[in-house]
C-alpha cells in the first residue's frame, strides 16, 4: 500500500507541477498567443501552442462534441490507469503508472477548461525540431510509457527464464 501511496502522490505532483509552468508560461511571463515565444537557451525555447487533439496533434477536436468526447475518453483512460496503478505490486511499474496519470490528469484539465492543451516547450536544433511542441504532461506520459515498455520486455525475460530454469526440477520431483 505504500507503494501505491507514493504512486498517487508522485500523480498529484506532476499535475501540480504542470499546472504551475502552464500558469507561469501564459500569465507572468505573458506568452499566451500563437507566435508568442520566450528562448531560454539556443535550443530551447518557451513557444506558446494550443493543442485540440491528443498525441501528436491526432484525433484533434473540431467541434464541442468531439472536445466533450476527447475529455470523457481521456478520463477514462485516466481512470483506468489509476486502478492498474492501484492494483500494481511492483514498485517501478506504479512509477510509470504514476507518470502517465499526473500527466493526463494535467491535460484533461486544460482540455476541460480550455477546449486545448496548452503546449510550450520547444526543443530544436536550428530548424531541426527532433519533437513537436510539448509540457511536462506530455514529456510524463511518454517517459511513464516507457519506464513500462521497457520493464515488460525486460522482466518477462528474466520471467521466462526463470520458468524454464524452475520447470526442470519440477519435472524430476
Amino acid at each position: 500500500m505504500r507503494n501505491r501511496l507514493i504512486g498517487l502522490f508522485i500523480a498529484v505532483g506532476i499535475f501540480a507541477a504542470d499546472q504551475y509552468v502552464k500558469w507561469l508560461v501564459v500569465g507572468p511571463l505573458g506568452i499566451d498567443r500563437i507566435g508568442d515565444y520566450k528562448e531560454l537557451l539556443p535550443f530551447f525555447d518557451l513557444r506558446f501552442t494550443q493543442n485540440f487533439g491528443v498525441s501528436l496533434g491526432m484525433f484533434e477536436a473540431t467541434s464541442m462534441e468531439a472536445r466533450w468526447v476527447l475529455v470523457a475518453v481521456t478520463a477514462a483512460i485516466a481512470l483506468v490507469v489509476t486502478i492498474w496503478m492501484l492494483r500494481e505490486k511492483l514498485f517501478g511499474d506504479i512509477i510509470g503508472l504514476a507518470l502517465i496519470l499526473g500527466g493526463a490528469l494535467g491535460n484533461i484539465k486544460d482540455r476541460y477548461d480550455l477546449g486545448y492543451v496548452i503546449d510550450y516547450a520547444d526543443l530544436h536544433f536550428g530548424t531541426f525540431r527532433p519533437f513537436l511542441i510539448f509540457n511536462i504532461a506530455d514529456a510524463c506520459i511518454t517517459i511513464g510509457v516507457v519506464i513500462l515498455l521497457a520493464r515488460s520486455f525486460f522482466l518477462r525475460d528474466k520471467d521466462v527464464k526463470n520458468t524454464n530454469e524452475a520447470a526442470p526440477d519440477a519435472a524430476e520431483s
